[in-house]
């Protein structure tokens, strides 16, 4: 190799080392941990998986709110709010029989939030059962006090769809569900 070249290459290695030593380095956050997801504490308390449920339904994540509710199915057992949920994220996924009947089972006790109604008015409504569903929002809307606005459309659509007989089946649907608060369902119109 001539001196030239030679000066050349060794510029070139000295280069890359320099560029190259960053990446070595320990690459810390603002809290001077490293690039890895922290570990786990196996003796600190777990989020309660409702918690964490119902923020994965809001997000959209339907099937992880599943999993998340089933969580909490195992360590608080089959509350009636659990099964309003586990029922809520099947309506999410389009589940409309395993919504039902979670549902149903939690509508059966007294604690059974106004929510777990109307969720079941909104499968019923899918299913087609109209005057069921008008019963469902109905009770819905007596024990919210009527301070839900979703659940009083629910009711208005389902009386709508009761007082319609001659609706047009094969007609288009212009319908879908919009998802309200943590498990809330309402029926809008598409515009």
């Amino acid at each position: 190799m001539s001196r030239p070249h030679l000066r050349l290459f060794i510029a070139s290695a000295a280069l890359a080392a320099t560029l190259a030593l960053p990446g070595c380095a320990p690459q810390t956050g603002p809290d001077g941990d490293g690039p890895f997801a922290p570990g786990t504490d196996p003796r600190a308390e777990s989020v309660d998986g409702l918690t964490v449920g119902n923020r994965l339904m809001q997000a959209g994540e339907h099937e992880l709110a599943l999993e998340a509710f089933t969580r909490a199915a195992g360590e608080q057992g089959l509350t009636p709010d659990v099964l309003a949920a586990l029922g809520s994220a099947n309506l999410g996924l389009g589940r409309l029989g395993q919504a039902e009947t979670l549902l149903r089972r939690a509508i059966r006790t007294d604690e059974a939030v106004p929510e777990a109604w109307n969720n079941l008015g909104v499968v019923l409504m899918e299913k087609g059962d109209f005057a069921e569903a008008s019963q469902m929002f109905r009770r819905a809307y007596a024990l919210d006090n009527g301070e839900s606005d979703s659940i009083r459309d629910n009711l208005r659509l389902a009386l709508a769809k009761i007082e319609n007989p001659d609706y047009d089946e094969g007609e288009q649907q212009d319908y879908k569900l919009v998802r309200r608060g943590s498990s809330d369902y309402l029926i809008r119109q598409i515009p």
